[in-house]
């Protein structure tokens, strides 16, 4: 930006037909000092950015309108509590563009809901809170009472002498941790630095597995967990069959070998008989003295028969 621009977003540009006897800019070109936010200070509107004190319930949608959400809101004056004045704000949801209107109520000190919402209840113990219990209308108002508070004046410094102690404690800590700047913001920046490294050791070594993601640093807990893990192999598989097998045959039987290993072998023996008698039907090899024997008897026996039919 020129500095003539600048001069001019900022207001500072006084143009030639200016004249002092003029007055100001902004008498000069006509417009309010808040310019936009000014367009409705006729009928006593100023538009502001109104912040909302609680949480509250949209009361167009239902929806939960957070504490500290903030919007351009229409302020204006509609009573006074005694001198001070009671200031009411208009405003619209951002969910359902639904007015949403808020006034101060001086008298108890807190923001109420006109119209458009509802406030969230949020009901806390005081001691869960870690928070002091601000003593109620009517106590506040007795405290004015000279003779109350003779009364209750023990009770106080009972109160008093329990809680001074913690009290100075948490001073004493809070002044010894924040009594060096010097020395927590090294102590930071090293810290900082340090955890750094340690993002980028941890990027490294995932993409040096081929890891589109930062991996956690391994901690005792992983590493026992990883050392009970057992993968389950061919070999143990194999072995397990065999033992439910062993396991399943009976005791009592000739042959502890199951039915498809006996099937197998019975197989392998017709394979051998088959292959032996074809070798002796082509000759490949001399029968043996027993098969020479046995050969001739039975010759002898079939021509016993046949004579004995004749």
């Amino acid at each position: 930006m020129s500095s003539l621009a600048a001069a001019r977003a900022d207001n500072f540009y006084y143009p030639p037909e200016w004249t002092p006897n003029q007055g100001s800019l902004n008498k000069f070109h006509g417009q309010h000092a808040l310019r936009e936010r000014a367009r409705k200070l006729d009928q006593g509107i100023l538009i502001i950015r109104f912040e909302m004190p609680f949480n509250i319930w949209c009361g167009g949608c239902n929806s939960m309108i957070a504490k500290g959400v903030r919007f351009n809101a229409e302020k204006k004056q509609v009573g006074n509590y005694y001198s001070t004045k009671i200031w009411s704000f208009t405003m619209k949801s951002p969910c359902c563009k639904h007015q949403i209107v808020i006034q101060t109520d001086p008298k108890n000190c807190e923001y109420v809901i006109i119209s458009g919402a509802q406030r969230k209840t949020e009901e806390f113990d005081v001691e869960d809170a870690e928070t002091l219990e601000l003593p109620a209308d009517e106590e506040r108002g007795k405290l004015s009472d000279p003779f109350y508070r003779l009364e209750h004046q023990e009770a106080d410094l009972q109160k008093k002498k329990e809680a001074e102690p913690r009290l100075v404690q948490i001073q004493r800590i809070s002044d010894g941790r924040f009594s060096d700047d010097y020395a927590l913001n090294k102590a930071l920046r090293a810290k900082l630095r340090s955890q750094k490294k340690r993002v980028t050791e941890e990027e490294a070594a995932s993409r040096k597995l081929g890891l589109g993601l930062r991996l956690l640093p391994s901690t005792k807990e992983d590493a026992c967990a990883a050392a009970h893990v057992k993968f389950s192999s061919k070999f143990e598989k194999n072995r397990k069959d065999k033992r439910a097998l062993i396991n399943a045959a009976s005791i009592f039987s000739g042959s502890s070998i199951s039915s498809s290993k006996q099937l197998e072998l019975e197989a392998k023996r017709r394979k051998i008989n088959a292959g032996a008698a074809s070798n002796i039907l082509t000759g490949a090899f001399k029968p043996s003295s027993w098969s020479q024997s046995s050969v001739p008897s039975s010759r002898h026996k079939c021509s016993s028969v046949s004579a004995r039919q004749f």
